[in-house]
């Protein structure tokens, strides 16, 4: 059971709209418009770009940036590797 209340007024067209497309999901209302609020509010959380880190921490983060990477054969045989687009059809 779902503890906290949620609640919004909506346009008659609005309501119509998300509810033929719960129901084209097999969902109602409250579970397709939980769901369709809870993907937008990870798609806005995930793509923030600005993020704050103390000192210590900046230090840390630059630190790892600037550290030429590992030798990593994967990645060595991915890049290697000629991109689909760069392939000819005859």
């Amino acid at each position: 059971m779902r503890a906290a209340a949620i609640n919004l007024r909506a346009l008659p067209e609005q309501r119509d709209l998300i509810d033929h497309a719960a129901n084209m999901l097999g969902k109602n209302r409250s579970d397709f418009m939980l769901e369709a609020a809870c993907e937008r509010a990870q798609s806005v959380l995930l793509d923030q770009v600005h993020f704050s880190l103390d000192a210590e921490k900046f230090k840390q983060f630059t630190d790892l940036l600037d550290t030429p990477p590992k030798p990593n054969a994967g990645l060595k045989r991915l890049l290697a590797l000629d991109p689909v687009w760069n392939t000819s059809e005859a």
